[in-house]
C-alpha cells in the first residue's frame, strides 16, 4: 500500500458539498488503490477463480457497474437498456477486456460520480429515491453512501483474490 496520505487526510474535494466529502473521499481512496493492488498482476489470471471466489475481473467490472447503477438511482432514474446488459455480463469470463480498459472504465466511472456529488444540491440528500424494477426505497444520501461502502467492500474482496493469485 502506498505511503502517501489516505486521501481523507489531504483536505476537502473542490466544490463536493460538505456532506459528500467522506463519499468522495472512499471512491478516490478506492482509485488509487486498485491501481496499486493491479501493479503487475498478471493479465492471464484476470478471470481465474480461485477456491471458488470471483475473479478479479468480476470485481472490476463490478466496480464500474454498480456505481454507475446506484448513482443512476440517486439522479431518481432507472437503469438503461445497456445499463442492464453490462450487469448481465459483469464477470462473465472476456479474454478481449484487459486490466488497462477495466481500470480506464472505472476512472471514467469516479470521474462522472465526483461530478454528480459536486452538483448534488444538499437539500435534496433526504429525498426518497427508488431502487430497481421492485422500486425499493432508499434515500439520495443512502445511494450515495452504499456507492461508497459497496465499493470499498469490493476493493478489499478484489485485495485477497489479487494477492492470492499473484
Amino acid at each position: 500500500m502506498s505511503a502517501l496520505a489516505e486521501i481523507w487526510q489531504t483536505g476537502p474535494v473542490p466544490e463536493v458539498p460538505a456532506l459528500l466529502q467522506p463519499a468522495a473521499h472512499a471512491l478516490l481512496q478506492v482509485q488509487r488503490e486498485l491501481k496499486e493492488i493491479l501493479v503487475n498482476f498478471p493479465e492471464q489470471k484476470l478471470w481465474e477463480k480461485p477456491k471458488g471466489m470471483a475473479s478479479a475481473g468480476f470485481h472490476l467490472q463490478h466496480l464500474s457497474g454498480v456505481l454507475d447503477r446506484l448513482f443512476t438511482y440517486a439522479r431518481s432514474e432507472v437503469l438503461t437498456e445497456t445499463q442492464l446488459l453490462f450487469l448481465k455480463n459483469e464477470g462473465v469470463e472476456n479474454f478481449a477486456i484487459t486490466i488497462e480498459k477495466l481500470l480506464q472504465e472505472f476512472d471514467l466511472q469516479i470521474e462522472k460520480s465526483i461530478i454528480q456529488l459536486k452538483n448534488t444540491k444538499p437539500e435534496t440528500l433526504t429525498e426518497v429515491r427508488f431502487v430497481g424494477r421492485k422500486r425499493i426505497p432508499s434515500t439520495h444520501i443512502g445511494l450515495i453512501f452504499h456507492a461508497a461502502d459497496h465499493s470499498t467492500r469490493h476493493l478489499g474482496q478484489l485485495l485477497v483474490t489479487a494477492n492470492f493469485l499473484k
